[in-house]
């Protein structure tokens, strides 16, 4: 059998029909992993004790269903899923476990439902490993902000795995879990997806359920899966999808709103257009072997039939500005319920008020505190207008922006991240250079729009390890499929 660590979701599948594995057989190894590896990388926050368990019932329900008449295959038509591992992003609850955001407020609270994806993928077959670690309630890029140490890149230990869902790219990217779900409100999924080398999916908003998920910003926050492979990528997202909206999120589409997105856009996969930005690529501060990586990548895609042109975004160059002022907003409505009355820890003070400030001083990291600040500011009076207004009105524009471009091609590429990993405490005191590694990654979220990082190369570090180099493509609501059809041209061109 192949390398465990190596193993993809699907190879897995087809390991598990043959009966040439056992789910209890996949646990243990990752659990080997996790073992060997999770105190120097830090990915998992919690293996959890029950895995082990989860898997032989997952492997004696097979057995069940085969003795009962059933093949393989037809088991898993019905249980696409059963007895694949999964790990999962800290802020995902899952009932009976500790569901914390990384945060010190919550280390000791235990979810009492499990979330929509969760549901949907017990419902599956699957079974979970652990929980992940992440920046503190998701808020920052670097999994350095996590209340339980940083999480380290298992390319560079001296370097970031990226964040927020820095656990879900590291776990995948040192063979300690298939598959993760990851949360991305800025770039969370695919910033650290491009760090580590993992593939990163941002789904489009709203087509998977946030019911369960700890919101940060509710305006754009989506759940998406990492893996090593596109094919991992499509296979889970195609699991954890609304079918027709979900009565626990007002916000999720329903099939007839996907089926009128799809129709906005013909695509032709034996001609796709690609659409390059000079607007965010002529900015500056891009590393030399990202460019070189994009070029590379561009020439590969030319030489296999695809059309590549540039495009104009107007107002794309707003986009960072817009976000960092529409989701500390966000933040600080989301963050209230998080006073130590309702629930979670409390730290006790001479009166009501003492306990809320108390509770959020001690409990609350610095960058959570930081943009609960900022968003507080904007939504103040007399700056609400002249910040938050302006900030929604220029969020359409950019919409628009992206709108009339996918007249013109089926997606837009960009570098995922303008410099690979960078050193560990390298970016600690200065919050505006950590909030620029979002650069690329915040359009897709202030527009809707399902976006993958795929890696695409790599480059030497100062101490010769190889750093991962990420590439994005964005595409119209609902085109996934695009993105994968694309993602796995870009695998085959990469492996010739």
């Amino acid at each position: 059998m192949k390398d465990i660590a190596k193993l993809t979701v699907i190879e897995i599948i087809n390991l598990l029909k043959s009966g040439e594995t056992s789910s209890e057989s996949l646990v243990n190894g990752y659990k080997k992993i996790y073992e060997e590896k999770n105190t120097d990388i830090n990915a998992y926050l919690e293996f959890f004790t029950d895995a082990i368990e989860s898997a032989k019932l997952a492997d004696k329900k097979r057995a069940e269903l085969l003795t009962s008449g059933k093949s393989a295959n037809e088991i898993y038509v019905e249980f696409p899923l059963l007895g694949v591992p999964i790990a999962i992003k800290d802020n995902i609850v899952v009932e009976g476990k500790v569901a914390s955001a990384s945060s010190k407020i919550l280390e000791n609270y235990k979810a009492p439902y499990n979330a929509t994806v969760v549901e949907k993928l017990l419902n599956a077959g699957a079974l979970f490993l652990g929980r992940l670690n992440m920046d503190e309630f998701a808020m920052g890029g670097s999994t350095e902000n996590s209340a339980y140490g940083v999480t380290k890149n298992p390319h560079d230990l001296e370097r970031v795995s990226g964040g927020s869902s820095g656990g879900s790219a590291a776990v995948v990217s040192m063979g300690g879990a298939p598959v993760s779900l990851g949360s991305d409100t800025g770039g969370s999924i695919r910033q650290p997806a491009a760090y580590c080398g993992v593939v990163g999916l941002k789904p489009t908003y709203g087509s998977v359920s946030r019911h369960g998920l700890m919101a940060m910003g509710s305006s754009l926050d989506v759940i998406g899966p990492l893996a090593h492979t596109v094919e991992d990528v499509e296979y889970i997202f195609n699991i954890i999808k609304n079918q027709d909206g979900d009565r626990y999120d007002s916000t999720s589409l329903k099939h007839e709103d996907e089926v009128k997105n799809i129709s906005r856009h013909t695509f032709n996969p034996e001609k796709i257009r690609i659409g390059i930005v000079p607007e965010l690529m002529n900015q500056g501060g891009i590393d030399k072997s990202v460019i070189e990586t994009l070029n590379k990548t561009i020439e590969l895609l030319r030489t296999a039939g695809c059309e590549v042109k540039e495009i104009s975004l107007p107002h794309v160059k707003y986009s960072l500005a817009v976000y960092y002022i529409l989701m500390p907003a966000e933040v600080s409505s989301n963050m209230a319920r998080f006073d130590g009355v309702k629930f979670g820890s409390k730290v006790e003070g001479d009166d009501l008020l003492g306990d809320y400030l108390n509770t959020r001083g001690e409990l609350l990291g610095k960058e959570v505190r930081r943009r609960i600040m900022l968003g507080t500011y904007v939504l103040s009076s007399g700056y609400h207008d002249a910040y938050y207004n302006k900030a929604n009105i220029t969020k359409d524009l950019i919409s628009s922006d992206f709108e009339k471009a996918f007249e013109n091609v089926d997606v837009v590429l960009t570098p995922t991240t303008p410099t690979p990993s960078f050193k560990i405490g390298s970016h600690s005191d200065d919050p505006v250079q950590m909030y620029l590694e979002d650069i690329f990654t915040v359009t897709a979220n202030l527009t809707g729009s399902p976006a993958i990082s795929i890696p695409a190369g790599s480059t030497k570090s100062d101490t010769g390890t190889d750093l991962s180099i990420g590439l994005q493509f964005t595409a119209p609501h609902s085109r996934e499929d695009i993105l994968f059809a694309v993602g796995k041209k870009v695998q085959q061109l990469r492996a010739l």
